[in-house]
């Protein structure tokens, strides 16, 4: 088993997966690596299984150590990282590559092996992003956005009258309360930004057919209703990390004696 963690801004995303494929999956409170209470969960999680190698990605750097050393103490691993140096499986094309947020790396790895190139991740997270994967395999950028959660606890925090909601499918198109009207703005607002930002990818890629997949916590609902989104894949960044360890490990010999 290899034991996957992609540390983000409010949770970290965990998974056990064997050679082919994100076996199971749980979420922890990234907070909680400062606090020491994020080790047992994982301890229960991973249960009586073994895991042979681990692989992190992180946006959260003040976390990482933490995790690095909860792994070395319970596993007696080390953790391969994901960055710009440690990829395969895509080239990259990017004036500073530094840059780009690991999870986004694993995100472009999963979708080019599954779909080639060109291809698109839309991932919901804190922040949504589009990572994009050239038809040479390299990945060129993309688009950052507020999350879809981000956007809506801005207009509570920021104003008077408006209230916290909780983010949902809505079919009308009129607002005939305060609450549905904000919902209106979030959830047909949000597929516009999506479904118009798509269709600007696609013609600057030049692509009659652009691959998109999308992953992260709102990605299910909002893709329910966007006829541009192939697929939801909720473990697609720890696929990508999955097949960057696997990337890394001595080929087999699978001559015979």
């Amino acid at each position: 088993m290899i034991l996957l963690f992609d540390i983000g801004n409010t949770h970290t995303h965990i998974g056990l997966a064997n050679d082919t494929r994100v076996m199971k999956q749980t979420n922890v409170s990234s907070r909680d690596w400062f606090s020491g209470r994020a080790g047992s969960q994982v301890r229960q999680f991973v249960g009586r299984n073994e895991p042979e190698g681990v692989a992190l990605c992180s946006v959260v750097p003040k976390a990482t150590p933490s995790v690095k050393a909860f792994v070395n103490g319970s596993f007696e691993l080390d953790c391969l990282e994901l960055n710009t140096g440690t990829v395969r499986g895509i080239g990259i094309n990017y004036p500073e590559p530094q840059r780009i947020g690991p999870d986004r790396l694993a995100n472009a790895v999963a979708v080019h092996a599954k779909h080639g190139g060109p291809a698109l991740v839309v991932d919901f997270g804190t922040a949504v992003t589009f990572d994009v994967v050239d038809k040479k395999g390299d990945y060129v950028g993309g688009v950052i956005a507020p999350g879809l959660a981000a956007m809506t606890e801005y207009l509570n925090e920021k104003t008077a009258l408006l209230p916290r909601i909780e983010i949902r499918e809505i079919k009308s198109a009129i607002g005939k309360s305060t609450e549905d009207a904000m919902l209106i703005g979030a959830v047909h607002g949000y597929r516009g930004l999506i479904r118009e930002l798509i269709m600007e990818l696609k013609k600057e890629l030049k692509a009659k057919r652009l691959p998109v997949v999308a992953t992260g916590g709102y990605a299910e609902l909002i893709a329910a209703k966007l006829p541009e989104i192939d697929s939801v894949e909720p473990n697609l960044t720890l696929e990508g990390l999955r097949l960057v360890w696997q990337a890394h490990q001595p080929k087999k010999n699978s001559s015979r004696s």
